[in-house]
């Protein structure tokens, strides 16, 4: 490490109930990318070793976190939750400089992040199976779920307080032991959640925070045999990946993946609540989220009206440094999410009618930073390549269509089948809707972003597998189901019939 990075703040790993400098001597510079000249500080590119330490803390901690009863564990949730509050603060600030979004949806985002806390908490008293009849007398048939021990969690950039919680909280309630790696491009973030953890009186060993890439790192946790599970968030191409080496390993995996999400716009919809969500849905966050608006489906014959609507709306809209209260949008978060975004913009304005944007931004509070214009393209043709693939940024694209089904067909005409919106006050449609929408979340007359801790998270087609995170179904990926049978008469019984 250079004399000059020996002077920043170092980001270091959590072994074993201890943030211990990494070996290795790769590092990588964090800079916000609202303003490149501010240097966050240094992370480590760990080594492969490093993350065989981590998982043998994680495995030493296991028994006995395993048989310290569910409400016990759940208590250390509920007070990480009340740190977390106190300082929330502190927490968001950290995000939005090393993520870029503004400090609205960072103070958004951790406070989803408490509610998560406080749910799975109250889960350490709710945790059970089943109670069932026997076909035989006196007997006493039951389940019960167990954890699995040492888990993976592996996490995106883009919600890098929320995400990791929602893995991490239900895995330690249910008695498994974590190790986290954040992404390398929001490890500060990752290391002040863990340290909250740490305060809240989480055993040594019970939760550790590896530091590194996928390829070294991220590599480990899948192919060490003593971790029984991954759930990860990310891109489709690693995340189907992972999931095939999990399943030739045996090992259970959760992969959370891309979106296309499609707003649908009937033409009886009120087009200003309409047009609030689409430009939320899409510019919030920088359009950086999974369940970001990236598609309106609209009604021909309202077309031109709602068009004229979001554009007024877009052009209204501040982009600047999230720190900024009154800045609306913030930065790519990097240099590669930035010439994606760029792409598709440069495709964009090819193949489709540019509304607004389609460029980088450039200027006094722009130059020193990863900056794009809030674009809106119109008559995108929906088979397009801006049409079908996920950008990941604030591109938003317009598709008309002559009537309901055809906006049906269209929103379902993706890989994809994350979130899904639609804007009608006709009830059979919005019921129809529900019905053929291929979307693991749909919403009526709000936006495609958004979720609520009781509630499961998670999408359709290639877009997940491997069983729903947050709410109650969350615990059931961290744990295994076995049934249990009593004859509690002592007594020979004649045989079951099969």
């Amino acid at each position: 490490m250079s004399t000059a990075a020996k002077t920043l703040p170092l980001c270091r790993n959590f072994i074993n109930g201890k943030w211990t400098e990494s070996r290795s001597a790769r590092t990588v510079d964090r800079r916000n990318p609202a303003n490149l000249d501010e240097v966050i500080g240094v992370a480590p590119l760990s080594t492969r070793e490093e993350a065989q330490e981590a998982i043998a803390a994680a495995a030493a901690a296991y028994p006995a976190w395993r048989e310290t009863p569910a409400p016990v564990r759940g208590k250390v949730i509920a007070k990480a939750a009340v740190i977390m509050e106190q300082q929330k603060e502190e927490l968001a600030r950290i995000l939005t400089r090393e993520e870029g979004k503004t400090l609205k949806d960072s103070l958004g985002e951790v406070q989803k992040t408490i509610n998560i806390l406080d749910f799975m908490a109250g889960e350490s008293r709710r945790i059970g199976g089943e109670v069932m009849p026997s076909e035989l007398p006196k007997n006493f048939a039951y389940t019960v779920k167990q954890p699995l021990g040492v888990v993976a969690a592996i996490t995106p950039w883009n919600f890098p307080v929320s995400i990791p919680c929602w893995k991490m909280a239900p895995a330690l309630v249910a008695g498994n032991t974590v190790v986290f790696k954040p992404a390398s491009l929001t490890t500060f973030t990752g290391a002040k959640v863990v340290e909250i953890f740490e305060q809240a009186g989480i055993p040594k060993g019970v939760l550790n925070m590896i530091v590194g890439s996928g390829g070294e790192v991220g590599d480990e946790l899948l192919k060490n045999p003593t971790v029984r599970a991954v759930s990860f968030t990310g891109s489709n191409e690693v995340g189907s990946e992972l999931y095939a080496q999990g399943a030739r390993a045996m090992k259970k995996c959760q992969c959370e993946m891309g979106g296309k999400n499609p707003v649908v716009v009937l033409a009886d919809a009120d087009l200003a609540l309409a047009a609030d969500s689409c430009i939320f849905g899409a510019f919030a966050s920088t359009g950086q989220r999974c369940t970001a608006t990236s598609r309106v489906v609209v009604e021909e014959r309202v077309a031109d009206k709602f068009v004229e609507m979001l554009v007024e709306r877009t052009m209204k809209l501040k982009v600047g440094n999230g720190l900024d209260p009154s800045v609306d949008m913030g930065p790519a978060v990097d240099e590669s999410q930035m010439k994606t975004d760029l792409h598709f913009m440069e495709l964009g304005n090819k193949v489709a009618k540019a509304l607004c944007g389609g460029i980088r931004l450039t200027g006094p509070g722009f130059d020193r930073g990863y900056f794009v214009a809030p674009t809106i393209y119109d008559e995108v043709d929906p088979d397009s390549e801006l049409a079908q693939d996920e950008i990941f940024g604030p591109v938003l694209s317009v598709i008309r269509v002559k009537d309901f089904e055809e906006a049906l067909e269209v929103a379902n005409g993706v890989r994809y089948g994350l979130s899904s919106s639609i804007y009608t006050n006709d009830a059979a449609k919005i019921f129809e809707f529900i019905d053929k929408i291929e979307t693991g979340i749909t919403h009526v007359n709000s936006p495609t972003v958004g979720g609520e801790a009781q509630l499961p998270f998670g999408g359709m087609k290639a877009t997940g597998v491997g069983l729903r995170e947050m709410g109650r179904v969350a615990i059931d990926f961290y744990t295994e189901l076995k049934t249990v049978y009593i004859d509690y008469t002592g007594a020979a019984r004649e045989s079951r019939v099969y």
